[in-house]
């Protein structure tokens, strides 16, 4: 059906109003498309060419990326971890399909969103380098992870599971359950820090040698804690030498890095799309390589799907059918950045603050400078500041006193610390106003 002039006018008018009322429109925003709406946001950035190290540094290049951000400016926002900010392009998609979902409601729900849907799995699998059998879509990286790990049926009454301080607690959790569903044993061991490839390798080597009935491993590609980035691959061949699977939690890994299944290594697999993808809030990928989904229960003994399809493996109920849609637009958005410039930028930027930071008496850096061990995420500990609160205290002088927001992490070893998270939406000065900060609280400590 054709709209008139008169109809696509009051959609418009519509979506400006429904833009208004939830903030992203006006003087709150630090970083409007120089009088664009929400609806025209372009796509094309025109990157230069170069070695990604070399447009890491294109300020002009990054601008242009910048801008393609709407962020707050009540604050620099350097904790880019929790989710990720979807660029104007992709929210404008996401508001478009909210309201096609909205308008054509079950009648499009129960007939053409089957299809679409596969198309945006096929999507998806390529992008991963893995089989569209082999992936499911699921509402984040947990549930997917909580699917594998609580769906995974070959452990025996005494058998052990094992996962490391730094792993996500909700999958130490699902981990520790599996004492009570399968009649597990946990193993649990703690991460070296400092850290190099070769401890990170030697711990877990010496953690499995120490528990030969392991046959459950989690591994945590790259770390939400401290932004460790493991040798996942080596470390799953290690495992499978000893009979172990393992499960890999990479719910910070795509996008952050360039980085496919092939490249994890492991048979089980759970990402996120919503943070470094980013696509919108409650979009994850489950991965089950071919061969292997008979080691995972049906969800629930979901009957809704044939039990050798791996939608048979989750069932999450009514989804947000406007945010799986939305996800080829971030892909679009990924591709046109870049993967490997966008992991490169990211990179430079937490190389920006780390280098001048290691620098100041009293201050730790949590994660090494070796390109294979580190990507965005880092974090530090003032020397002695292990606890809670002192680190919530940190975080909160950061904010109120700089107004640089951060997030404090806890369950480490040797204790609380502080995540430093740039996006693609800062700037150098964003992470220079943090040195600045810290150098302060370096001074002030003593």
């Amino acid at each position: 059906m054709k709209h008139s002039a008169r109809s696509r006018s009051s959609d418009l008018v519509s979506r400006r109003a429904f833009l208004g009322s939830a903030g992203l429109t006006g003087a709150a925003l630090a970083t409007p498309l120089a009088g664009q709406n929400i609806t025209e946001a372009p796509l094309r950035l025109a990157r230069p060419d170069g070695l990604p190290k070399v447009v890491a540094r294109d300020e002009a290049y990054w601008k242009r990326v910048a801008a393609r951000y709407r962020v707050s400016d009540r604050v620099t926002n350097l904790e880019a971890g929790y989710w990720g900010m979807m660029a104007v392009p992709v929210l404008a998609e996401y508001v478009r399909q909210v309201e096609r979902v909205n308008v054509e409601n079950s009648f499009y729900a129960r007939g053409a969103y089957t299809a679409d849907l596969l198309a945006v799995r096929k999507r998806v699998a390529a992008a991963l380098g893995a089989d569209v059998t082999e992936i499911a879509l699921t509402r984040g990286a947990t549930e997917a992870l909580q699917c594998l790990i609580g769906g995974y049926n070959r452990l025996k009454p005494g058998d052990a599971v094992m996962y490391a301080d730094l792993d996500f607690p909700s999958m130490q959790y699902a981990m520790n359950w599996l004492t009570e569903r399968r009649g597990a044993r946990v193993a649990r061991f703690a991460i070296p820090e400092p850290a190099t490839r070769e401890n990170v390798l030697d711990a877990y080597t010496a953690a499995l040698d120490a528990n030969p009935n392991v046959r459950l491993l989690l591994l945590t590609h790259v770390n939400n804690k401290t932004g460790l980035m493991i040798p996942v691959a080596a470390i799953t061949a290690l495992a499978r030498q000893r009979g172990v699977d393992v499960i890999v939690d990479a719910a910070h890994s795509w996008g952050q890095v360039d980085v496919t299944v092939g490249d994890i290594g492991a048979d089980f697999i759970g990402f996120n799309l919503h943070k470094w993808i980013g696509a919108p809030l409650g979009v994850g990928v489950m991965f089950v390589r071919k061969g292997r989904l008979g080691d995972i229960d049906a969800m629930m003994g979901n009957e809704e799907q044939s039990n050798d399809s791996i939608l048979s493996r989750v069932h999450s109920g009514t989804i947000n059918f406007a945010a799986v849609l939305t996800v080829p637009a971030a892909l679009d958005f990924h591709a046109a950045v870049g993967p490997v410039y966008k992991a490169a930028r990211l990179r430079y930027l937490r190389d920006r603050w780390v280098g001048p930071a290691r620098n100041l008496p009293g201050l730790d850096i949590l994660t090494p400078d070796d390109q294979e061990m580190v990507a965005a995420i880092t974090s530090f500990r003032l020397q002695g500041r292990t606890s809670r609160e002192d680190n919530q205290r940190i975080v909160d002088d950061l904010r109120t006193r700089y107004g640089v927001f951060t997030v404090r992490r806890n369950g480490l070893e040797r204790g609380d610390c502080v995540r430093v998270t740039p996006g693609l939406y800062n700037r150098p000065a964003d992470v220079d106003r943090l040195v600045a900060a810290l150098k302060q609280l370096s001074l002030e400590r003593r």
